[in-house]
């Protein structure tokens, strides 16, 4: 934005429960409390909104798709809230990781895009958990029909083997930085170990072996047999309030009282 002579236009809204990192700026996207306490975060440049988690947030007798749209409906009022000309970015997982592995509830995503596309908003698609077919599609954004301007990867780039992570950048922020490039100099954007060629060679590998094994297609053989089997033996347990998930990912959310939503002390 400062390239395209928009210096104001700064601001990141992130989610609730969302998790993006612990240093200064990328704690400061972070969702939970206590990346913050005690380290004088988050920083002003920081928003966060409601956290699209329709078990614990849910109204009595909302639909998923007004819930949905509740979301975005309250996301819009923050935008409004801040000025829409300071706001750059959101910043969101497609599924909650840290968060409580968290699936959209059904029409999130579209609801949201819509919000960001009328304010001229960027879109930053966490796939540090979700990429690399663990949601039974090479990216999580890809199911959900997400249109992301810029994608975190990590995690599943090497199956944790060597610390390699990455961004990818599309089209409409790739012209911009080319932009500034030739009015600024070169982009000073790296770190000592970026692109450090063991982790590098243990990426590629791990892609290779992704696609010599056909993972996608055993996540999404397996993936529905082990979310069947997992609310099939849990849900009804009296202190499981609910069993979720999408591919691989799963998560079991315990509650004093599953049916009045009332979890357990910390």
């Amino acid at each position: 934005n400062n390239i395209l002579g928009r210096p104001q236009k700064k601001k990141i809204i992130s989610r609730n429960r969302g998790y993006h990192g612990s240093g200064l700026v990328t704690g400061s996207l972070t969702g939970l409390s206590f990346f913050h306490n005690f380290f004088d975060l988050p920083l002003d440049l920081v928003r966060h909104t409601t956290t699209p988690h329709y078990y614990r947030q849910a109204r009595t007798g909302e639909s998923e798709e007004a819930f949905s749209q509740r979301c975005a409906d309250e996301l819009e009022a923050l935008i409004l809230a801040e000025g829409p000309e300071t706001v750059a970015a959101f910043i969101g997982e497609p599924v909650l990781g840290t968060g409580g592995i968290v699936p959209p509830p059904t029409g999130y995503w579209t609801a949201i895009q819509a919000v960001l596309d009328k304010y001229d908003i960027l879109l930053i698609a966490d796939e540090v958990v979700c990429g690399f077919a663990r949601t039974g599609e090479k990216f999580g954004s890809h199911l959900y029909d997400m249109r992301p301007d810029f994608v975190t990867i990590a995690k599943g780039l090497s199956s944790a083997y060597l610390p390699i992570s990455g961004s990818i950048i599309g089209d409409r922020v790739w012209s911009v930085l080319e932009q500034g490039t030739e009015k600024h100099g070169a982009l000073g954007h790296g770190w000592t170990y970026s692109g450090h060629t063991l982790c590098a060679a243990a990426a590629l590998a791990n892609i290779r072996l992704l696609k010599e094994k056909n993972i996608l297609e055993h996540v999404r053989d397996v993936g529905p047999y082990w979310q069947d089997r997992m609310k099939a033996e849990l849900a009804g347990h009296p202190i499981v309030g609910e069993v979720r998930g999408v591919g691989i990912l799963s998560a079991v959310e315990m509650m004093r009282d599953p049916k009045q939503r009332i979890p357990f002390e910390p």
